[in-house]
């Protein structure tokens, strides 16, 4: 009996139940694996439908090419032959495909270090071109600008500027985006900050706090015009211990507090001056004004301020909680910019506007390198901005009464905060980075940045008086809100309490206290309000100035 596939006698001979032929099983099985079917009939067939058979030693009949030596000979010839040829040739085409394939590698690897060395140099040249712009751009003298360059200046920042700029087909602006490097020198400042922090001890010279609890009216200073009382912003320059005050009155004061002597008073403003803030460790001051305006102020030996750029970039009037120098002409916000930050290393700085936008810039060059725009969906106005301590992020507040966090370097909102009423004035992280602390028409809430959550909320006055003004000392150890009064709270942890330490009453009359600003070492409290006049306290024992000017 033979195999039904090869026609051989089977060394292994097993039948098939439904069709009763014989096969050899080692051929059979693979035939099932493969087809799943009988070659024969083309039934369906499966290993359980082979039985195998028991049969007696099965001597294979000698082929008609082994009866002889001759014969033999010539059939191992053939066989081996034929193989070892087929052998050769398939070796032989391998070897073809590596050395081809070994070549173009070769050349893709070749191709890539090239393309490589072309890129680092094209880095290397653009690095260099920024580094000396700025370089230039800080050397060249302000006072050498003289009117006819400040006057084409403002008019580059104006309209004329449009025109020479490359728009994209939204009808944007095309800006040149955060680069890698900026990006890798925004992460070693913060990591260089972040681990500084972790060794920082609270400073000896700080006040203590039944100091604070002590603390009264030292001097009250009348620094503007009885016809349009108001201080609506205030800053403190710690090295010299000086105060600039902005005015109701169009002006914007700057007062030396240990003398009692006012230094200079900038006059140029129309309006109402909205915001002040020094900048280079007082050599510049920088004013916003109601009448559309920021104004670059420079000081000179005499001590006395002489403005150096009027930039008309703004359409609206400016509010009052700038953060740093505007030195630059700038025209990227179509509404009012509320809010202008600076960022650690002092090379960048952000402005925050109501036309729902934000601007990352160059601070040596003025160039806005992107302006990020809220894809939420929800109209809503930047009133309020600050960067972290460490800066990789940004907190902004809204008209709408929400808090955004953003990622720097990705220029994503990865966090929001609700639960304010009313437009979010004012904005402050801690030292320590842990805590935000936002002012709104209900009060301050407090955010704890680690679980995105807020854990405390003050709610100082009744519905109908908002709060106008919060701020941490530089320590972290006080927090300082202004409304229809001040009060200063001792900073604590998440779970335990953040006690009113001291609470002064608005002498002012008015009701409405709109800056606080904590003294070095938190020595004394500055306060502005909606009269004329800039009110010191503190320790009688603290203060070198005279008890009232």
């Amino acid at each position: 009996m033979n195999c039904s596939i090869s026609g051989e006698v089977p060394e292994e001979p097993v039948i098939s139940k439904s069709s009763g032929l014989l096969f050899e099983k080692r051929l059979i099985e693979r035939h099932i694996s493969d087809y799943g079917k009988c070659p024969i009939t083309g039934e369906p067939l499966t290993m359980d439908d082979i039985v195998p058979i028991k049969s007696g030693k099965i001597v294979k009949p000698r082929p008609v090419q082994a009866a002889s030596i001759p014969g033999m000979l010539g059939m191992f010839q053939i066989v081996c032959a034929s193989e070892w040829d087929g052998l050769m040739l398939s070796n032989f085409a391998l070897e073809q495909q590596l050395h081809t394939a070994r070549q173009e590698l070769s050349h893709a690897l070749y191709q890539h270090d090239a393309a490589c060395r072309v890129i680092a140099r094209l880095k290397k040249e653009r690095d260099e071109a920024r580094a000396l712009l700025a370089q230039a751009e800080r050397q060249i003298p302000m006072s050498v600008a003289a009117p006819d360059a400040v006057n084409a200046a403002t008019l580059s920042n104006g309209k004329r500027a449009l025109e020479d700029e490359e728009m994209g087909p939204d009808g944007k602006r095309i800006r040149p985006g955060i680069s890698s490097s900026i990006i890798s020198e925004l992460t070693d400042c913060n990591a260089v900050l972040s681990q500084q922090r972790k060794k920082r001890q609270i400073p000896a010279t700080l006040a203590p706090i039944d100091a604070v609890e002590r603390y009264t009216q030292l001097t009250v200073n009348p620094l503007h015009r009885t016809n349009k009382p108001g201080i609506l912003s205030l800053d403190i320059l710690y090295s010299k211990d000086i105060i600039a005050t902005a005015g109701a009155d169009s002006n914007a004061v700057i007062f030396d507090r240990p003398s009692g002597q006012v230094v200079s008073t900038l006059s140029g403003h129309s309006k109402k001056v909205t915001s002040v803030k020094f900048a280079a460790e007082g050599d510049l001051v920088v004013t916003g004004s109601a009448d559309k305006t920021v104004r670059l102020w420079r000081g000179s030996e005499g001590g006395s301020f002489e403005c150096k750029h009027i930039l008309k970039d703004h359409t609206a009037e400016l509010a009052n909680s700038f953060s740093y120098v505007f030195i630059s002409l700038l025209s990227d916000g179509v509404l009012d910019v509320q809010a202008v930050t600076i960022h650690a290393t002092n090379n960048y700085f952000v402005t925050a506007s109501l036309d729902n936008t934000w601007c990352f810039y160059d601070l040596a060059s003025g160039l806005c390198l992107t302006q990020v725009e809220d894809t939420s969906g929800m109209n809503e106005g930047y009133t309020s901005a600050a960067f972290h301590p460490d800066g990789l992020i940004l907190g902004t507040g809204t008209s709408g009464s929400l808090v955004k966090i953003w990622d720097v370097k990705s220029q994503a909102n990865v966090a929001r905060f609700d639960g304010h009423i009313g437009a979010v004035t004012a904005i402050s992280f801690s030292e320590n980075g842990y805590f935000l602390a936002t002012a709104a028409q209900d009060g301050v809430k407090l955010w704890d940045l680690r679980r995105l959550k807020n854990f405390r909320t003050f709610t100082p006055y009744d519905e109908t008086t908002p709060t106008q003004s919060v701020e941490f000392d530089h320590s972290g150890s006080y927090l300082a809100l202004g409304g229809s009064d001040i009060r200063v709270y001792q900073v604590a942890n998440v779970k335990s309490e953040w006690n009113c330490i001291k609470t002064f009453p608005d002498l002012s009359g008015t009701g409405k206290a709109t800056s606080v600003k904590f003294g070095p070492d938190a020595k004394y409290i500055a306060v502005g309000s909606m009269d004329r006049n800039l009110r010191i306290f503190g320790l009688p024992e603290e203060d070198g100035g005279p008890s009232e000017s």
